[in-house]
């Protein structure tokens, strides 16, 4: 690993590791090949359906993760899936979403899928990536995702078949008896072939069956909308998943690293910055539960988790530190070096908080799906500032911009604008699969707006200050709802805060906070409302 103290140490691995000289792999199945080769007998990923730290865990090795992977991948061939095809996969956390994601994008396109998703939604992001082959789950207790993927899959009759996962593998003793009898329905109307995902792998050679042809290509479809309306599919690429997996690498990770990732593997943080970095250093990443940060007693037993794994790494964000911090540590914890936080601005007063109880340094990092993720962080072993999301990583520029009535002005130190990105993981001209979302969307034609305000102080530190559309328009006056929520973060009684804007006829809208407070802490509206008044400057 590089050093990572300060701004210098950057450059000093930009001149010595120049990109894309120092690119570890063209393809992911060839990193992925290299990792087998060099760590093959130690554990890559290992799962647990419930969140005990006694509860049984499936582990797979980098050499078994190499196998599933290419039968995976073999398998996908097999049902016509080419370089430009799509698997899309709508799974809970699991090690057959893992080895999809790598399966898929090894034959073709994979396109991880948010399961929360309603099933119009999922329809028409699979109606946009034009998928052919669809993984998703057998019907389950408790869930109701094999249903809504049924419901989705009628309404893209581009999905030719259905391979289910089925959890019951995850089961031992009476839990795996008594399962198949409370098994739901799942009538179906689609007219894909539906088959079982494992057991169609399982008839697969372990030996790949076509050419991974050693050239860059797009590689995996992310979804960046999808609550409202159309979703957005942004285009990632191998170069710049091979960059993720190389910065988690180079900067942070070995072989000899245990890291928990409760996130989900629909998501750029847990598939990008963490499996990518797994795959690229041979070091192991646990999931626990289905759910991850939502699943049932995680919370309650996270710290027992850490103890039993051995973990070095913690991978989080905002609320589920601030779920953390309302129970207390109750394990030995004295493996885990780092915690990582991003997806989200952190509160000054959580940031505080979580170092204060666990004695575990906290760093804070920036990315976006748009970018490949990966943008900057506090330096590892330097200056960590609070509230500022560090660093912009080797090989990544940042730029603060503001267009004037008459030009494109880049700002000065501290003076805020719009962050916008250039780096291997920025696609320029197509970011997004419908051209017309590129429209407007770089600057200096490679620099991505993010469409998040920030500044850079006369350190070189990046620093958040809210998202161009999420402003607060009082009265033609800008708020920033940062400001209202680092406020009321820092009354004891508060775990959460979140500020949006309020229609109003007068103003055209008013501040207006949502808290959640600390179990068990009651506080009244008028006291939150003085303390708002002493510690909100905006006015």
């Amino acid at each position: 690993m590089a050093r990572f103290a300060s701004l210098e140490d950057i450059k000093t691995i930009e001149r010595e590791m120049p990109w894309p000289e120092s690119q570890p792999a063209v393809t992911l199945y060839e990193m992925l090949t290299n990792t087998k080769n060099t760590h093959g007998d130690l554990n890559a990923i290992s799962f647990q359906l419930f969140s005990g730290p006694n509860d049984p865990a499936e582990t797979l090795t980098w050499t078994e993760y190499h196998t599933r992977v290419t039968q995976a991948a073999n398998l996908f061939r097999s049902l016509g899936v080419g370089p430009t095809d799509t698997v899309a996969y709508i799974l809970p956390n699991c090690n057959e979403a893992a080895v999809t994601l790598l399966g898929g994008a090894v034959a073709g396109i994979a396109n991880p899928v948010n399961p929360l998703l309603d099933a119009e939604q999922i329809g028409s992001i699979l109606r946009e990536t034009n998928a052919k082959v669809v993984v998703s789950l057998k019907a389950f207790p408790k869930t109701d995702v094999a249903q809504k993927v049924a419901e989705a899959v009628a309404l893209a009759p581009n999905v030719e078949t259905v391979l289910e996962v089925d959890l019951l593998g995850y089961l031992t003793g009476v839990k795996k008896l008594i399962v198949p009898l409370l098994r739901p329905k799942n009538p179906v109307s689609h007219k894909a072939k539906v088959l079982s995902f494992n057991a169609e792998c399982a008839r697969q050679p372990g030996e790949l069956t076509f050419e991974d042809v050693r050239e860059d290509r797009v590689a995996c479809y992310f979804h960046t909308g999808g609550t409202t309306g159309m979703p957005k599919v942004a285009q990632h690429t191998y170069s710049g998943m091979i960059y993720n997996g190389w910065i988690g690498h180079t900067l942070l990770f070995t072989e000899k690293d245990t890291v928990i990732c409760p996130l989900p593997l629909f998501h750029v943080f847990a598939c990008h910055v963490i499996l990518m970095a797994m795959i690229a250093s041979g070091a192991h990443v646990v999931f626990p539960t289905p759910q991850g940060y939502r699943g049932e007693g995680v919370f309650d037993n996270f710290w027992k988790l850490v103890e039993r794994w051995q973990v070095t790494f913690i991978i989080t964000v905002p609320t589920a530190i601030a779920a953390m911090m309302q129970r207390p540590v109750d394990a030995d914890i004295s493996s885990v070096k780092t915690a990582f936080s991003g997806s989200a601005p952190l509160p000054v007063e959580l940031f505080r908080r979580f170092e204060k109880a666990t004695g575990v340094t906290l760093i804070e990092g920036y990315g976006l799906t748009e970018a490949t993720c990966l943008v900057s962080c506090n330096p590892v072993e330097g200056e960590k500032k609070i509230g500022s999301v560090g660093a912009t990583f080797p090989h990544t520029k940042v730029k603060i911009l503001t267009q004037t009535a008459d030009e494109l002005v880049e700002c000065g130190v501290d003076v805020v604008g719009e962050i916008c990105i250039d780096s291997p993981g920025v696609l320029p001209g197509r970011t997004y699969t419908e051209t017309e979302k590129n429209r407007d969307l770089y600057y200096y034609d490679t620099f991505l707006r993010t469409g998040d305000l920030g500044r850079i102080d006369g350190d070189g530190y990046l620093w958040i200050t809210g998202r161009a559309k999420d402003l607060i328009i009082r009265g033609g006056h800008n708020i920033d709802p940062a400001e209202i929520e680092e406020a009321l973060a820092g009354h004891e009684a508060v775990a959460f805060a979140g500020a949006i804007g309020q229609p109003d006829a007068f103003a055209g809208e008013l501040p207006c906070v949502y808290v959640e407070l600390i179990d068990g802490a009651e506080i009244t509206e008028d006291a939150l409302l003085a303390y708002a008044k002493v510690h909100i400057h905006e006015r």
